[in-house]
């Protein structure tokens, strides 16, 4: 029950990436932590994705910092869920999608799967229109070149065949310092007014009484907690093997939580960042309409007085999409094992969600041409959030089972912190479908 299984494949892509990291526990605590640091990074990248830079850029853009405490909010629970999702990994061995399985009946199983795979299509939707946005501004691409062109990232998840975990990680981590050093240049060429920053991280609930406000606000909420990241992190987590005993899984338990809440903590310096650029650069020179992420590349110059603001920008947006493909295809591959116990090989998988994501975007871009992007990406993240509770509710349900968890039940103050997560998501979600509907 407390044991890892021994395993010499790593979840992703079973087939292809090798390898999992053994962790001594007589090892020094800093030899653990770096042993240990890893699957936290790579659940951060679905935090910082094209469609976070949407939502964001819209927030500061119509209402300056004011929804700063909503990043900070949706940040937390995330961190939250995010430990919940690798103690179930750490303590049984199974993923999110393995435990439910086992538990609910087949017909269960196979709505949890069909939401679970529409989180991730709509979550490559924002990546491709990121990307080829990225691809557009940076070198001139159409959009709908942009987007034929964002078919090609399966030759990058094929050329990961064979390669060991730790260097997937050091990928992703390259890619996620490219995006951090972006936005630190911009913020320091924008000049933001730190004072008014930091009051927009206190909790004002009638800010969203704001017409628009809502929605963005759910949408930040999709963006930053998102469903298939619950199921990738139980996976993930499983390539560092401990030995067995319930003090080296309490140990495990302690060292992940650490590298999660780093991990997550960058993600949300990420995303502030965004926020707090677009509303020095953009709200507080008078320009309260800026919807659209192009909109945003187009103006930085001109207003933030760097010639390479703009430049920055598009670099971080191209690593921001690449950077999610490999977590959508490491999630997509988790899920479908999970509740299937389907293997296919890694860029079949990638390939087949990519092209279910290729047609939305084409077709959105084709019909609403290149204003439609901003709201594609918006409506992305809202189809996130009102994912979350068919995710959640299994999580939760399962940490808090003694024949799941054992001893290690997830404490009560989890428990009822992940509860109230869940209830102020359907919440939301349910304003946010009245005011839609009314």
């Amino acid at each position: 029950m407390f044991g890892l299984p021994q395993v010499a494949t790593a979840p992703f892509c079973p087939a292809e990436v090798r390898g999992t990291v053994a962790v001594s526990a007589a090892s020094p605590l800093w030899k653990r932590l770096l042993k240990v640091a890893g699957p936290g990074l790579l659940v951060s990248v679905g935090y910082m994705d094209p469609g976070n830079w949407a939502t964001d850029i819209e927030a500061g853009s119509r209402f300056g910092p004011a929804l700063l405490w909503v990043v900070l909010a949706s940040s937390l629970a995330a961190m939250l869920l995010q430990t919940l999702s690798l103690r179930l990994g750490l303590i049984t061995g199974q993923d999110l999608a393995q435990a439910c399985r086992q538990r609910y009946s087949p017909a269960v199983n196979t709505g949890l799967w069909l939401l679970a795979e529409l989180a991730i299509v709509a979550c490559d939707v924002a990546e491709v229109l990121g990307t080829a946005l990225a691809l557009h501004l940076l070198f001139g691409f159409s959009l709908l070149a942009g987007v034929g062109l964002t078919a090609l990232d399966t030759f990058v998840v094929l050329g990961l065949k064979g390669r060991g975990f730790r260097q997937v990680e050091a990928i992703v981590l390259g890619l996620v310092v490219t995006i951090g050093v972006c936005f630190l240049v911009q913020l320091l060429l924008a000049r933001p007014d730190w004072a008014s920053v930091a009051g927009g991280f206190i909790p004002r609930p009638s800010s969203l009484d704001e017409p628009r406000a809502l929605m963005l606000a759910v949408g930040i909420l999709g963006a930053t907690v998102m469903p298939h990241n619950l199921y990738l992190h139980s996976s993930i987590v499983q390539t560092r093997r401990f030995s067995d005993g319930e003090a080296q899984i309490r140990q495990a338990i302690g060292l992940s939580t650490l590298d999660t809440v780093v991990s997550l903590s960058l993600a949300l310096l990420v995303n502030a960042a965004i926020l707090v650029l677009a509303a020095t650069a953009f709200h507080d020179a008078g320009h309260r309409e800026v919807t659209e992420i192009q909109q945003a590349y187009h103006l930085l110059d001109p207003l933030v007085g760097g010639g390479a603001a703009s430049l920055l920008f598009g670099v971080a947006l191209l690593a921001s999409g690449q950077s999610s493909t490999f977590t959508g295809t490491i999630a997509g591959q988790v899920i479908m094992e999970g509740f299937l116990r389907l293997k296919i090989p890694c860029w079949q998988r990638r390939l087949a969600t990519r092209a279910l994501a290729l047609i939305p975007a084409a077709v959105g871009i084709a019909w609403l041409g290149e204003g439609g992007v901003g709201p594609m990406l918006v409506g992305s993240q809202v189809v996130l959030s009102l994912q979350l509770p068919f995710a959640i509710w299994p999580l939760l349900r399962l940490n808090g089972d003694a024949r799941t968890m054992g001893r290690l039940v997830a404490p009560m103050a989890m428990r009822w912190g992940g509860w109230l997560v869940l209830a102020v998501i359907c919440v939301a979600n349910a304003a946010l479908l009245r005011e839609l509907l009314s």
